[in-house]
């Protein structure tokens, strides 16, 4: 179905949500018809502040939002869904759009497999019913699914469209550019380079296929690195604990701007921790590129200014090689936590391939090498 077919069906007027890859076509779609216009559309940092978000449109106007996520998301959603919008709370009405990964039948990426198979399960126990919608979906059968909806709205309830892959399409959309001196995949080439031997943790989406494609282009395995495939925004978490327990090794994490934005708190707890064996590297390249480019809040951002707000001792923003080259090995040599924010434009090899070891190879090489 066509997006726009699809958002005229529904009829609301506000949406919020996080990116998704297969909702790709209805985020495009949300662009074009209103923009940058937050009384409308909102990217929000995760899931959770959508569901609040949400809550206070309809407080404030009475109607149904719509709140649209991936699959994943569902954790992020559950306390508010739970403490906030529950009928037996204050029975707060919405519309919740699912895409549906690691569908169970459908080939996905292992860190969708499990989600993918309790996606429904977690709306039933959640009190959320649910239509499933694939490409064969009529616009009828939507309309009969939304009016049926209706009656779970009036009693403070929430539901959800859980969208299966290929459902949805869209011809519009364009693709942004920030026009900045590197692309995500330099930055990384040069991180490695000045890390050597010491572990390196990633962040979920193309940074972690970026370093992964890197180590086996220049031969050097893969035992130094943590690919987080799933948990968007711990990351920086778990690279916090990690360096907190050896205390003896250097490490460093990839981060990125949409992973930072969402569980931003972890700043404030590894700022006020301060151990001096990790270097926190964001980059910044204001978009979702994993899952469609979509803009976030970081494009008119400086995180490194956050950071030290955060009590980060050393906070810096480079949007140059040479730039990132200096900061990179002023930060092995350091001795002390570091943040340095990388300025990157959008933008991947088309090739690009995921990694070819298990996530459970990956733990287990990990922790050997450590």
């Amino acid at each position: 179905m066509d997006a726009k077919a699809f958002m005229d069906i529904i009829g609301a007027d506000f949406y919020t949500g996080v990116p998704d890859s297969l909702l790709k076509p209805l985020c495009s779609c949300l662009e074009d018809r209103w923009g940058n216009d937050p009384h409308h559309h909102l990217i929000a940092a995760n899931e959770g502040c959508c569901a609040a978000l949400a809550a206070g449109y309809h407080l404030a106007t009475g109607k149904v939002p719509v709140v649209y996520m991936q699959n994943s998301g569902e954790g992020n959603m559950i306390n508010p869904a739970a403490s906030l919008l529950s009928r037996e709370v204050y029975g707060i009405p919405v519309l919740f759009i699912i895409g549906w990964r690691g569908e169970p039948g459908v080939h996905d990426e292992p860190q969708h497999i499990y989600q993918g198979r309790v996606t429904l399960k977690l709306l039933e126990v959640m009190d959320i019913d649910y239509f499933i919608m694939d490409s064969s979906t009529a616009a009828e059968e939507l309309g009969a699914a939304l009016e049926g909806f209706r009656e779970v709205f009036a009693q403070g309830r929430q539901a959800a469209i859980v969208v299966r892959k290929g459902a949805l399409s869209y011809e519009g959309g364009s693709k942004r550019r920030r026009k900045a001196a590197m692309l995500r995949e330099e930055a990384i080439r040069r991180i490695t380079a000045v890390s050597g031997d010491d572990p390196v943790i990633s962040t979920t989406g193309k940074a972690s296929r970026e370093l992964f494609e890197l180590r086996e282009g220049a031969h050097q395995g893969h035992h130094r690195d943590f690919l987080t495939v799933g948990s968007m925004g711990h990351s920086s978490s778990i690279a916090l604990g990690a360096a907190l327990q050896q205390p003896h090794k250097r490490f460093w994490c990839i981060d990125g701007d949409g992973a930072a934005l969402m569980h931003m708190g972890a700043l404030a707890v590894i700022g006020t921790t301060a151990p001096p064996n990790l270097v926190h590297i964001v980059i910044n390249n204001g978009a979702h590129e994993s899952v469609g480019d979509m803009p976030t809040a970081a494009a008119k951002l400086r995180l490194a200014d956050i950071a030290a707000a955060c009590g980060y001792p050393y906070t810096v923003t480079v949007d140059s090689p040479e730039g990132l080259d200096r900061e990179l090995a002023a930060a092995r040599d350091r001795g002390q936590l570091s943040f340095i924010e990388v300025i990157c434009d959008v933008g991947a090899r088309p090739e690009l391939g995921r990694p070819t070891t298990t996530a459970m190879e990956n733990k287990q090489s990990f922790m050997s090498y450590l």
